[in-house]
């Protein structure tokens, strides 16, 4: 899983997105949002799966997993933060998606964060809370 901060669901945004991230000839799925159609931008196929929204369109099977994750996301970030930061963002899904990945091997987590932290260098406390541009 991989997840980032978009400034908004914008065509425009949406193809900066995809360009970063997507590979060329990728399938993209979608719920049918108009923007979503810039991802052919970026050479990707585009599949909408068109919802109609309200309650009716989380129930759909192909996007089970996808609001799974998006529920296990909120709920862990405001279980987790007393306050949400906007700037933050960046580094709070990130570390969502560190361990999301990472969930089959629990006993690996701990030594891998360990010989990460050994081998990095020291830094600055104001680097260390300075905030990452979305991307």
């Amino acid at each position: 899983m991989n997840m980032n901060v978009v400034e908004g669901f914008r065509s425009k945004e949406i193809a900066r997105w995809a360009k970063q991230h997507l590979t060329v000839n990728c399938l993209v799925v979608s719920d049918g949002l108009p923007c979503f159609n810039a991802v052919t931008e970026a050479g990707c196929r585009h599949e909408p799966i068109v919802t109609g929204g309200g309650p009716e369109s989380v129930t759909l099977e192909s996007f089970t997993w996808v609001n799974t994750a998006i529920s296990n996301v909120k709920r862990a970030i405001n279980g987790v933060y007393h306050a949400i930061n906007p700037k933050h963002l960046p580094r709070y899904l990130a570390e969502f998606c560190y361990r999301f990945n990472r969930r089959f091997k629990l006993e690996d987590m701990l030594p891998r964060f360990l010989y990460v932290s050994v081998r990095t260098p020291p830094m600055p406390e104001k680097l260390l809370k300075m905030a990452e541009l979305y991307g």
